[in-house]
């Protein structure tokens, strides 16, 4: 390692150590969440003297919460161009990004961001192009990969966005043999300097090792990227994201476009973090968002005291009797028990005493902290798929699930927000990376296919002043239908109550019943392709039918 080498990798460490010390509370937050929503046992001390430590039985609200509001619909992408000339590039990167959802594990994804997000107050979502993906001649794919918020350090200080950052660290738990193969290095002597990041228990792994990468602005406004395990640096490249061939910086390429001579013009980088957060709701000075744990913890805390009081109550209770002092009871297998009271006076004192707890006034407190907790944060038994008592008509229940919805719609627009940003990462990397023409699935005004090509090139355009420029102005955001879109049962059922209510034609007309069951084929409702198919049959037999009575006549 050269001496610049060191230097760099002083610095960086330097800047570390700062950001760890400044963010360690939020590390013992973090441990305190996990433990709570794992039905931790341990308690804390509500009044002077308390020296119940820990409870034998947890009703465990806090996850009960955190999944009521696990939401598995992945949000779609809306593209808008910011010129009528790039609608149909702008259709072409809408078709693109969903192709990429499919191609994605986004189900599994978003199944873990469900949960870390409302538990920690962030989630965050790593995208790089990765170019050891290829297959039938193309190169390189992007990779999204979910990252929870103890292996992401921001900048101390900077509490807004990322993209304000001057730098940010991950820590990522990697293998020493999965090193060695992409850098090339030996790490017999690492160790596992934080085995807390991939969620062990246990202490350090022998054969894996935590690999340090930050991202940082360079003097240009790109960005940058340097890595090391313990004292061995494997990356350091001032802008990670330019191209680069046999590790030299390429910074123009010669394009050959249609009727014009070659043209050489700089290589487009998509100058982004490629670190993305999802908050759960957003707090003013607090760059994780706030965690519903957090808001619960004391009704959590309250619930397993009083589980633990009930339990008590119930286990001391039970049957006493009273017995004089000379009289003796014979303890054996038989039925038949035999008292020895001494004397008549000393059997009136034998006598028999059930003791019941009342455990009534602590349920009724539970069920009172449990409305507490849920009201906190905006759940109904509406929502929880419950019978609610309180809104007996049908517009009551809309209204009571209207207002939940609001309470929890901070939520969505978070997410929808992480997603927007994770679909215009996804694009410009692809505008950068992605050299030959991909093949795009779309639909179109009708419902049919539509095939289309993704290829960077469309997006080279040259100004009024004869210059060449990457044409990235467009506007990412989330599709607002895609609850119900996403929903087929609901959505067969709309489409039903449109053909009823003859928003397709005469619901009795065959031409409107192959409209209506065209619709449940792309809706993908079960045998429907067939009886479209039928249908067409009909309609085509009719046709030539007429056709002949024409003839005839």
């Amino acid at each position: 390692m050269t001496k610049t080498d060191m230097g760099k990798l002083a610095l960086w460490k330097e800047r570390l150590e700062r950001a760890q010390a400044a963010f360690e509370g939020e590390y013992a937050k973090m441990d305190r969440r996990e433990a709570t929503y794992r039905g931790a046992s341990a308690l804390r001390p509500m009044v002077p003297g308390d020296e119940l430590t820990r409870t034998p039985h947890v009703r465990n609200v806090a996850a009960e919460l955190i999944e009521a509001q696990v939401d598995t619909a992945i949000p779609q992408p809306r593209v808008t161009a910011r010129r009528k000339a790039d609608e149909r590039l702008a259709q072409i990167i809408e078709d693109m990004l969903r192709g990429e959802l499919d191609r994605l594990p986004m189900e599994v994804i978003n199944d873990i961001q469900e949960r870390t997000a409302p538990i920690q107050g962030a989630a965050f979502y790593l995208v790089e192009w990765d170019n050891t993906r290829r297959s039938h001649g193309t190169v390189g794919e992007v990779a999204v990969t979910p990252l929870h918020p103890r292996q992401v350090l921001p900048q101390e200080g900077v509490f807004t966005s990322i993209e304000d950052m001057d730098y940010i660290f991950l820590k990522l738990p990697q293998t020493r043999e999965y090193l060695r193969r992409r850098y090339d290095v030996k790490l017999e002597d690492a160790r596992e300097s934080e085995p807390e990041v991939r969620g062990a228990e246990d202490g350090p792994d022998s054969d894996m090792v935590t690999q340090y990468v930050v991202y940082f602005r360079n003097e240009e406004g790109g960005i940058g990227r340097f890595s090391w395990v313990d004292e061995t640096v494997l990356e350091d490249m001032e802008d990670y994201q330019a191209r680069r061939v046999d590790g030299e910086v390429q910074t123009h390429e010669e394009v050959f476009l249609p009727g014009m001579p070659p043209v050489r013009v700089p290589y487009y980088k998509p100058d982004i973090y490629p670190v993305i957060m999802q908050r759960n709701v957003s707090v003013f000075g607090q760059l994780l968002g706030d965690s519903d744990i957090d808001k619960i913890a004391d009704q959590q805390n309250t619930i397993n005291r009083l589980e633990s009081k009930i339990i008590d109550k119930l286990m001391k209770a039970g049957s006493y009797i009273t017995l004089p002092d000379e009289a003796s009871i014979r303890f054996d297998a038989e039925d038949m028990k035999v008292i020895r009271p001494g004397s008549a006076a000393a059997k009136a004192m034998i006598d028999v005493y059930d003791l019941h707890g009342d455990i009534q006034p602590d349920l009724a407190y539970m069920r009172e902290v449990y409305e507490e907790a849920r009201q906190m944060i905006g759940i109904t038994d509406s929502f929880q798929g419950r019978r609610d008592s309180t809104a007996m008509s049908g517009v009551a229940k809309q209204f009571a699930a209207a207002q939940s919805a609001g309470r929890l719609e901070s939520k969505r627009v978070m997410k929808n927000a992480a997603y927007a940003e994770l679909f215009e990462a996804i694009f410009r990397f692809r505008l950068a990376y992605a050299d030959e023409p991909r093949p795009v699935t779309g639909q179109d005004a009708d419902g049919e296919p539509r095939y289309e090509v993704f290829s960077r090139y469309d997006f080279l355009q040259r100004d009024s002043a004869g210059q060449w420029y990457w044409n990235d102005r467009f506007f990412f955001s989330c599709d607002a239908a895609t609850p119900l879109a996403n929903n087929r049962e609901a959505m067969w059922q709309e489409t039903r109550l449109n053909l009823q209510s003859g928003a397709f034609g005469d619901p009795t007309a065959l031409e409107t019943l192959l409209l209506f069951w065209g619709k449940m084929e792309l809706l993908h409702y079960p045998g429907a392709g067939k009886t479209k198919a039928y249908l067409s049959e009909r309609m085509r037999e009719r046709r030539e039918a007429a056709e002949r009575a024409g003839r005839e006549l």
